[in-house]
């Protein structure tokens, strides 16, 4: 997993955390803890599906001879 993918995991469970400890304090401000917990996830999401694709390129870029290539005579 790449290292912003594992950054923004962090912040989405420390965000998680707080929320929770917000409510449990009786305290509003844990929406905005909750909205802080699903932007990071989506980040994490797009980090690491980013980084899966690109690998898949770069694997499918490094055997020319399976994929694409067409028989001329």
């Amino acid at each position: 997993m790449p290292r912003l993918a594992l950054y923004t995991l962090a912040v989405c469970l420390l965000s998680v955390a707080a929320a929770v400890v917000s409510f449990v304090q009786g305290s509003w401000l844990g929406i905005v803890w909750v909205l802080l917990a699903g932007l990071s996830s989506n980040m994490t999401w797009y980090y690491a599906r980013k980084a899966k694709v690109e690998k898949a390129a770069r694997a499918a870029a490094s055997s020319p001879g399976e994929r694409g290539t067409s028989v001329t005579r």
